[in-house]
Formats: structure tokens, sequence, C-alpha cells
């Protein structure tokens, strides 16, 4: 079946882009296509001189589930157009609106974002070593930062979710709200952002991005890890059933039934 041509969406509403992963039916799994999409529709936004601020959140019922792993595994680094961010660095704020799952891949977008709001349907969870592969995308930098060392670590070793509740006291998050105020509550804030002066907030942006990063010692260091690791080849069909694994402790984590 062939991929749908809206694979991010892109709207604009008094001077802030809500900039949507559109896949449902595959929990908004970044293919190579979507990331294209996902980095071309941030850099339209980012040019547009009637946006200031961009919201990024997902189709429900998923934020993001990750990279597509069957394309990961026929393809190895094709998937992957970019080392360090998901995307290349933007002069404008990103606000990540995290409406479900971010899992992995999918939550290095949401660690890729200035900060995040969640719903209360959101969960997060660092999968790798579960699934077998690496972050190359700055996880093992942002996500420390985020919520401290040793709570990276055990999410990164065990594989575990978090909820939406957890993330907020773990400061992965700074707040959690119902999951029909998510997308009015990030519009709020945007235009809270909207109303300051946009020089002074792009430079801070920069200076975040610039000084809170770990800098490019720390992220090339994971960006050679990935290479070497992926050298290695990836089975398609391993890869697969360690995913299935993965969904199915997910489910079993949080009490529910079995299924797709």
């Amino acid at each position: 079946m062939s991929e749908r041509r809206d694979l991010v969406l892109l709207d604009r509403r008094d001077r802030v882009a809500v900039v949507t992963l559109n896949r449902p039916e595959r929990r908004n799994a970044l293919s190579s296509a979507m990331l294209v999409a996902l980095a071309t529709r941030l850099a339209e936004a980012d040019a547009d001189a009637s946006v200031d601020v961009v919201v990024l959140t997902g189709a429900d019922p998923a934020f993001c589930a990750g990279l597509d792993l069957a394309e990961l595994a026929a393809g190895g680094h094709t998937i992957r157009p970019t080392d360090g961010p998901p995307w290349p660095s933007l002069a404008k704020p990103v606000i990540g609106a995290v409406n479900g799952p971010a899992v992995t891949g999918g939550l290095e977008v949401a660690l890729a974002c200035d900060f995040l709001i969640a719903s209360d349907r959101a969960t997060f969870a660092d999968t790798h070593t579960r699934v077998g592969v690496v972050p190359f995308w700055g996880l093992s930098v942002r996500l420390p930062q985020a919520v401290g060392l040793r709570r990276a670590r055990e999410m990164s070793l065990t594989g575990n979710f978090i909820d939406a509740d957890r993330a907020a006291a773990w400061g992965l998050v700074n707040r959690v709200v119902p999951h029909h105020d998510l997308l009015p509550t990030a519009l709020a804030v945007a235009a809270d952002v909207v109303s300051a002066d946009q020089p002074a907030t792009r430079a801070m942006v920069a200076a975040y991005a610039a000084f809170a990063g770990g800098g490019p010692d720390a992220e090339a260091a994971e960006v050679a890890a990935a290479d070497r690791f992926l050298g290695g080849g990836i089975d398609p069909a391993v890869i697969d059933g360690r995913r299935a694994a993965v969904l199915a402790r997910s489910r079993q984590q949080r009490g529910l039934p079995s299924g797709r």
C-alpha cells in the first residue's frame, strides 16, 4: 500500500504553525518519506514570516511510535536523513503537544522540542535496548538533561513505559492536561510566546540550542556508536518480533487487554 501524501500536516493560526504527524494507522511511525516531510514542514514554518511558534503533535491515538522498523530493517541508514536532532535546527521555538505514546524514536522527536505539554493519555518509553537498536538523535544527551542521569538510565536499560504524571514529576514534560484540552493549552502557551519580543525569543532559542544541547562532542559520540552498531546489519524478522514483544509488554504494563 502506498503512503498517503499528507504524512505531515501544517496548519497556520494566529502566528502559530501546528505541525501534525499524520500516519495514525501506523501510530505515526517515521518512514523515510515522513521524516523528509517533517523536516520540510518545519523548515516551511521556520521560514514563514507569519509564524512565530511551532506546535508539533500527532494524529491520535499516538504521538509517535518511533522509526518504521520494517523500513529500518530493510534499508539500514536510508531512514536516517540527519545525525544529531531529527530535523535541522530552527530559529523558532517548537512546543511538543504529546497526545499519546512517544516511544524510542518518537521519544527522541519529543526531546528535540523546546518543551513538552502532555495529554493524560501520553506515555513515554525508550525501548532501544528491547528492540535491539541504538539512538542516534541525541537521546543519550537530552534524556538525562530532562529527567536526570539515573532516571534516564532506568528508562533506557529497562525499556519500561512511564505515564504522563510520572513524566511530569520527573521533569520530562512541563504539564499534563486532559486529552481534549491538549491542543488548546499548547496554543495558549504558544500565544504567550508570540506575545514576547521575537528577536529576543529567537536569540534565546539559539542560546539554549548552543549551550544546553550537550555539545557536539556528546552527540557525535552517540552518532559514532550508532554507526558502529548498524554496521553489523539488522535482521527484519528479528526486529519485527522484538517490536511485537515491546507493544505487548506496553499493554501489559498499562493493564490493557492483549491485542494490536
